[in-house]
């Protein structure tokens, strides 16, 4: 008997203190919770800026509506209110709320303030309300692939909203209030506050003026030439900040298509950041620096193009089939001739010419701050045969992100330096101490101050000359380049497909902004960059002029018009004379045959020295 009490009492003295030791703390809270009533208050999420303080992310205030079913005196009456307010189903809600055991059942989130101010009027014991907030984007689809959103907590998903989730988020506070055993508060009631500490604001380099200028370029571009999407980058060559970025197709940051995963994703994947493409022509402005820089070539030496090129026993065709004839480094850049830059790239070698590419950031991320940056591809040094070098040399067998790109063309005309791109500024606490402030980084300098300045001349002359004639401006010196580049589908050209550009910088003489203006498989009757992409590039930058008040440094020349020749029937050379003629550049589709059609058609205005095209009946 003894033995028996003392095992007793000694397993009651066991189970007591493992109840105060190891579940006391789990008792109290639950205690606790029967005689207090806790409501969270949500951290107002930080705002995002452009760079002069305008609005592109801030909070709209809303309400959670929940239920405890304890401190509910009707459930009929309840279920019949906030089914008619909140649209939903009165019956599932009354079985929901009338036979649930929790304490607390929460019936809907992002309920508009009006909504809610209906259901207090009437007073209905059980119902209770908690201040939350949802994002809101006052410029819809503007910055749509590059902001992100956030899911219905509040949290970052992708985009911008995502990198910087840790600043912008806050930290959330709560309330508490003593009830009774029902849930209801008590007489003497006390509530004690945990504030909430609100999140960050994240100021961008994208200025939102700029930005619209991009997005209304980039959809004006799509409709124009019904292609699969179209693409903007304004950076600062000076320090490489990212002044705007758009693409279409886009959505409404306010209503994403959450209900549709996969269109979600394609449309809100950064395709400029994440996705590579073949540069095609833009990419011959590396090979000529590069050569400039090794020293294997100078502006005096002459090329001589007859269409096309023999190379490890293949022949590899210039983009015009009847050739450029004899020319220098400068004029074979402004008529984007394969053959020189096939030449430039074998006089480099593999070695030289990748140290070189390596130099202006290929083959690496740019470490911009965003999510699933792509490094592009590259083929490996040692497998690169003689064939592959001189086609990597006019932008074939390599690909890159238009990031990339820009920020590799920023270094060959702000004076050699090659900047690692950035979109925030700086960073403020709620009280508006800065916690963050962006330094521009300068990674290397790939070419020397006197390759950049050549290079700046004769980009300058394929804009006032050459191929990029439609992205001119009447009073300011602008330099780029064109590019057009056949698309590959499993291994193979995917015949009738380009991706067509422009990017182009200014003002010329001393360089600030530089746009990247692409055109993903514009629809039949026109896919050369000289005709999609550069006149929308153009267009941004007599916006940018404008807006930023930079004066004119050329001479303003009347503006003259020129008929369109009818060229329909011709052979090639004549076509050529006949356009030559009347003033006009001009682009060839196809190899051979009599031209079958003009864009634009015979008697059209066109301005003097503008870029017109010609499809010969083999195209």
């Amino acid at each position: 008997m003894v033995i028996s009490i003392t095992f007793l009492f000694s397993a009651l003295f066991c189970r007591l203190g493992y109840i105060q030791l190891i579940q006391g703390k789990d008792l109290q809270k639950k205690a606790s919770e029967q005689w207090y009533r806790d409501l969270p208050l949500n951290a107002p999420r930080g705002k995002i800026k452009d760079v002069n303080g305008d609005i592109l992310a801030d909070n709209k205030d809303v309400f959670t509506v929940y239920v405890r079913p304890r401190a509910v005196t009707d459930f009929s009456a309840v279920a019949r209110e906030l089914g008619a307010a909140l649209a939903l189903d009165e019956a599932k809600l009354y079985e929901k709320l009338s036979e649930t055991k929790v304490s607390e059942i929460t019936v809907a989130r992002k309920v508009e303030p009006e909504r809610v101010e209906e259901l207090r009027k009437k007073n209905i014991d059980g119902i209770y309300f908690a201040a939350e907030t949802k994002r809101n984007y006052p410029n819809s689809q503007y910055l749509s692939q590059i902001l992100g959103f956030t899911n219905i907590d509040n949290v970052g998903q992708n985009g911008l909203e995502g990198y910087y989730d840790t600043y912008l988020k806050g930290v959330d506070g709560f309330a508490y209030t003593n009830t009774d055993l029902a849930g209801r508060e008590t007489e003497d009631s006390v509530t004690k506050y945990v504030p909430a500490v609100p999140g960050c604001d994240v100021t961008l380099s994208v200025d939102l003026n700029i930005q619209s200028f991009a997005e209304y370029a980039v959809f004006s571009a799509q409709n124009t030439w019904s292609s699969k999407s179209a693409s903007m980058i304004v950076m600062d060559c000076t320090d490489g900040a990212i002044l705007a970025m758009a693409s279409t197709p886009s959505f409404d940051l306010n209503e994403p298509p959450r209900d549709d995963i996969d269109m979600l994703n394609a449309l809100s994947k950064n395709k400029m950041i994440v996705d590579v493409y073949e540069p095609g022509s833009t990419f011959k402005i590396f090979t000529t620096a590069s050569a400039l820089e090794n020293g294997v070539t100078k502006e005096s030496d002459r090329f001589y193009c007859n269409g096309a090129r023999l190379v490890d026993g293949q022949r590899i065709k210039c983009w015009r089939s009847i050739g450029h004839g004899s020319q220098d480094l400068s004029e074979g850049v402004m008529n984007s001739c394969n053959c020189v830059f096939m030449d430039l790239a074998l006089r480099l070698g593999t070695d030289k010419l990748y140290d070189s590419l390596h130099s202006f950031g290929f083959n690496a991320k740019t470490n911009i701050d965003f999510y699933g940056e792509s490094k592009g591809i590259m083929m490996k040094r040692e497998s690169v045969k003689t064939v592959d070098l001189a086609r990597i040399g006019f932008g074939q067998a390599v690909a890159v992100t238009p990031l990339q790109l820009i920020t590799g063309v920023s270094a060959v005309v702000n004076g050699g330096t090659l900047y690692e791109p950035y979109f925030v500024k700086n960073i403020d606490d709620y009280q508006g101490k800065k916690v963050y402030e962006h330094t521009p980084k300068a990674v290397r300098n790939p070419i020397s101050k006197s390759t950049s300045e050549k290079m700046r001349e004769m980009l300058e002359k394929v804009v006032a000359e050459g191929g990029g004639k439609n992205a001119r401006v009447q009073g300011f010196r602008i330099g780029g380049k064109t590019g057009t580049a056949q698309k590959y589908e499993n291994g193979h050209i995917a015949q009738g497909k380009y991706v067509s550009s422009f990017i182009g910088f200014a003002p010329a003489e001393n360089p600030k902004y530089v746009v990247l203006m692409i055109v993903d498989e514009p629809g039949p009757g026109a896919y050369y960059g000289s005709i999609t992409a550069a006149p929308f590039a153009g267009g941004v930058f007599k916006k940018i002029f404008d807006y930023k008040g930079v004066k004119p440094t050329a001479e303003i020349q009347d503006v003259q018009y020129v008929k369109m020749p009818e060229v329909v029937g011709l052979g090639a050379e004549e076509a050529a004379a006949a356009l030559k003629s009347a003033g006009l550049q001009f682009e060839i589709a196809g190899e051979s045959g009599k031209v079958v059609s003009s864009l634009p058609i015979a008697g059209k205005d066109v301005e003097a020295g503008g870029v017109v095209l010609i499809r010969l009946e083999d195209d």
